[in-house]
């Protein structure tokens, strides 16, 4: 038997492919021990796999991690308690995820320098906001804004295991 929490870090992988085990652990909303007791019972059955000595979870030992991918899961992290566990979905590219929140979705686009215009790929919809990860808030000025509300967000880490986010309006960012 599976537990429910069991599922979502499943489906989680399955969707995400790796994920650090910070990540899974906050994704989790329980305690740290408990998370980790989850971790560790869905290891010993093989059901998901440690990569890189265990700093990332996959459900397939032979995963790489994508680091887009990673940010922006450190952004989706900001809002996880105002979202359903099983809301967020890996989006079509350039977008990195997507996620429902109050009945809006949000895409979650990271950017590396020099990308500035994939944000053309974007297909603006109603009820559907931006979340465009720049690597330093001064490349916001460079990005080809979609037809539709976006906010800047940047991802600091600082030598810690949870990085810093930094939110930014469009009008903060490009001034």
């Amino acid at each position: 038997m599976i537990l429910q929490e069991e599922q979502y870090v499943i489906s989680w992988l399955s969707q995400y492919e790796a994920l650090t085990k910070t990540q899974l652990i906050r994704m989790l909303r329980k305690t740290d021990s408990i998370s980790k007791r989850i971790l560790q019972g869905l290891k010993k059955r093989f059901m998901i796999y440690p990569i890189n000595g265990g700093f990332y979870y996959g459900v397939d030992p032979a995963c790489t991690p994508d680091q887009r991918t990673i940010q922006a899961m450190w952004v989706l992290l900001h809002y996880i308690d105002k979202i359903d566990p099983l809301a967020h979905y890996r989006a079509s590219y350039p977008s990195q995820i997507f996620f429902l929140k109050e009945d809006v979705g949000y895409e979650i686009v990271v950017l590396n320098e020099g990308e500035e215009k994939l944000t053309r790929l974007l297909q603006p919809e109603e009820n559907l906001k931006y979340i465009i990860v720049v690597p330093d808030i001064s490349m916001a000025k460079k990005v080809t804004l979609p037809k539709a509300p976006c906010i800047f967000a940047t991802v600091d880490f600082q030598g810690e295991d949870d990085p810093k986010i930094t939110f930014y309006s469009e009008e903060t960012a490009v001034e």
